[in-house]
């Protein structure tokens, strides 16, 4: 009887989260909140990326560092062939850690300072140059010396918005780019590549969570019109390359991995079949996709109670580590499931209860009502999904340490391997990031 992908998923990440208990990476005195990362899907992923784009597209596919920052992380992804989108100084200095190559890396930021810039043009990192302004000291730098990046322009073809406004970056009025369809701006961008025969590129990203493919599709469609435009106005190949972003979308509603890295690239084709040319290099900067279903987050029931008739499990995994889930629950609804604490799945009747945190807030809930089976002090709870963005970017709230993150492998002979991606603060790391002491060597590391 052949097993489906969604109940191998599930399968997997039992075994995980059992073999984390085993191993004492969940503990509930000293380990009562982890993170996991399923090394092997990360590879299996990256690997349906590669294979979607069609031989002839010459494409470097980055990742989104702010989806997961995490040096290890990031050094995992470059071995698997990817470069990396940064989009912060910070972002830039974790990629050269990874040891991604400057030429592999892309820059992308509204609020690029002077020395970001200085710094990304001399290591040769590729720049996406979101505003005239910016331009306008890309051209200073560049008067005084010369730079190997390859340079472009974000334009937000503004096609629209998804159903999560905050993820979609092509609207009428959104702060990325320069607005393609506003009064002059069009002649205004074609002026400036016919006079910077260094602007090579174009840069468009539509949006992510909450896009419907074929929106970002005709996002990217206005890109490579425009970098036609800019080719047939100027009479030479100047445009080589086009940096699509990224954005495809994740369900988190099952552990179906849909839509798919083929799907995507099939309403390219149908939209903007240009981009399959030959004439043009391509850029993606996909990490949601990526990552997301290739980690869940485990946390300790410490208590449980009724109020108002409605059981209520408080759990160690709050706002601290799902900030998008408790403060925007029906854009970042997030699965859960229950378990004994030997980490096997729990059977029982279904009630519903709300998964609470540990902030002390009221709003500290990653589900409301959420039916599961009874849970119990000692338990754990399992948020799914969890792979990209949630304890790779933990929220301070309460002082709350930042938790372990693992990695893992299952080898060939079944057994699970763990790796460190980024150990548990401690009292002193939280006390030294307050200002409260400063860490010798040994405890910073």
């Amino acid at each position: 009887m052949t097993t489906s992908p969604a109940a191998e998923a599930a399968e997997r990440r039992e075994r995980i989260l059992r073999a984390a208990v085993h191993d004492r990476l969940l503990d509930p005195d000293h380990a009562v909140l982890a993170a996991f990362v399923d090394l092997d899907g990360v590879a299996a992923s990256v690997a349906a990326l590669h294979r979607a784009f069609p031989p002839t597209v010459q494409a470097l596919h980055t990742f989104a560092a702010k989806a997961n920052c995490l040096v290890p992380v990031l050094a995992e992804l470059r071995t698997h062939g990817m470069g990396c989108e940064v989009a912060s100084h910070g972002e830039l200095a974790q990629a050269l850690a990874a040891g991604f190559a400057p030429e592999r890396i892309v820059f992308d930021s509204p609020a690029k300072t002077r020395a970001d810039l200085d710094r990304a043009l001399a290591l040769g990192v590729t720049v996406n140059v979101d505003n005239f302004q910016e331009l306008s000291r890309v051209d200073e730098i560049l008067a005084v010396r010369s730079s190997t990046s390859r340079i472009g322009v974000r334009i937000n073809p503004q096609v629209g918005s998804g159903e999560i406004a905050a993820m979609s970056t092509a609207t009428a009025t959104s702060k990325f780019g320069v607005a393609l369809e506003d009064d002059g701006n069009r002649e205004r961008l074609l002026q400036a590549y016919r006079d910077r025969p260094w602007l090579t590129w174009v840069h468009a990203h539509v949006g992510s969570q909450g896009c419907p493919l074929d929106l970002i599709a005709q996002g990217i469609a206005k890109a490579v019109a425009f970098a036609d435009k800019v080719n047939a106005d100027l009479g030479r190949h100047q445009v080589t390359g086009i940096d699509i972003g990224g954005g495809l979308p994740v369900n988190f509603g099952s552990d179906e991995p849909t839509p798919g890295f083929d799907e995507y690239v099939a309403r390219l084709q149908a939209h903007a079949p240009a981009l399959f040319s030959g004439n043009y290099q391509v850029v993606t900067e996909f990490g949601r996709s990526l990552l997301a279903k290739n980690g869940f987050t485990a946390a300790y029931v410490e208590y449980t109670k009724t109020s108002g008739g409605r059981p209520i499990a408080i759990t160690h995994a709050g706002a601290q580590v799902a900030t998008r889930t408790v403060f925007m629950p029906e854009a970042w609804p997030l699965r859960i499931t229950a378990h004994d604490p030997g980490g096997s799945l729990k059977v029982g009747e279904a009630v519903p209860q709300d998964i609470a945190g540990p902030c002390c807030f009221a709003g500290d809930l990653v589900a409301q009502a959420r039916p599961l089976p009874r849970l119990a002090p000692g338990d754990i709870v399992a948020l799914l999904d969890t792979g990209a963005y949630y304890s790779s970017t933990p929220f301070h709230y309460n002082s709350l340490p930042d938790p372990a993150v693992h990695g893992v492998r299952i080898a060939a002979d079944g057994s699970i391997r763990f790796g460190l991606l980024r150990p548990a603060e401690t009292v002193h790391h939280v006390l030294a990031r307050t200002g409260g002491v400063t860490l010798g060597a040994d405890e910073a590391a």
